[in-house]
């Protein structure tokens, strides 16, 4: 396993993200959206598993900076509140990321998937949306809501990995996603954990101290095996 920095721009700023690659064979490559903090050893630490299951792994900084613990908490939510509200300059950030990764050696452009965490998700979910030619994205709760841009076939199979007691993205939410999955002619799954909230996949997100924002093990131990078996299909 290998792990080095790349250092790319997209708009004038200077991005940091992190590539971890398996050290051999390499069955797909997967594009990793951090949360709202930015690289943070949590993706590491997904993006590590990964590689040890044969998939190189393209950490993606879409800010250039990250952030740890609450008191950085609003300087993060800045950023995410700037990205998100330009979902086309965001659209086009999540492309170059992708041009990013087809630019490492031993990528095969066939062979690419994404998945993202909170905002990473609605990331992912993004790029999806814009049509792009990648294999599959996978949505680690994130935020479902859909640009006001015009919708485009989406070639990508898609999954969400939702907690249904996420006070970020109601029942009706979920319920809209599918619909516009489904007109898009998109290949799609929903999950639905019960009992569980927000950033479920993040052992210090009670940190955060937002009401519905909080670890899942059970959720978290569920949502990664599906993963698993979807990217096995992805990629075989």
């Amino acid at each position: 396993m290998t792990e080095r920095t790349i250092s790319h721009q997209f708009a004038g700023e200077q991005h940091q993200s992190v590539y971890v690659g398996t050290g051999g064979a390499v069955r797909g490559t997967v594009i990793i959206v951090p949360t709202f903090a930015g690289v943070s050893d949590l993706e590491k630490g997904f993006a590590r598993d990964l590689a040890g299951r044969g998939y190189a792994c393209l950490i993606a900084d879409l800010w250039g900076c990250s952030y740890d613990g609450p008191d950085q908490r609003d300087a993060a939510f800045g950023h995410m509140t700037r990205l998100k509200s330009d979902r086309a300059a965001l659209r086009d950030r999540m492309l170059d990321i992708v041009e990013v990764a087809k630019a490492q050696e031993g990528t095969d452009p066939a062979k690419i998937a994404a998945i993202g965490f909170c905002f990473g998700g609605l990331c992912v979910l993004d790029l999806a949306r814009s049509g792009a030619p990648i294999t599959g994205v996978a949505s680690f709760h994130g935020l479902f809501d859909a640009p006001d841009l015009p919708p485009q076939p989406i070639k990508a199979k898609v999954v969400a990995y939702h907690g249904w007691d996420d006070p970020m993205v109601p029942p009706d939410a979920v319920v809209a996603l599918a619909r516009e999955l489904t007109e898009a002619g998109a290949d799609w799954q929903i999950h639905g954990y019960g009992h569980t909230g927000h950033a479920f996949t993040n052992p210090k997100a009670a940190g955060l101290n937002i009401p519905g924002v909080d670890y899942n093990a059970a959720a978290a131990r569920r949502s990664w095996a599906a993963l698993h078996d979807y990217l096995d299909e992805l990629f075989g």
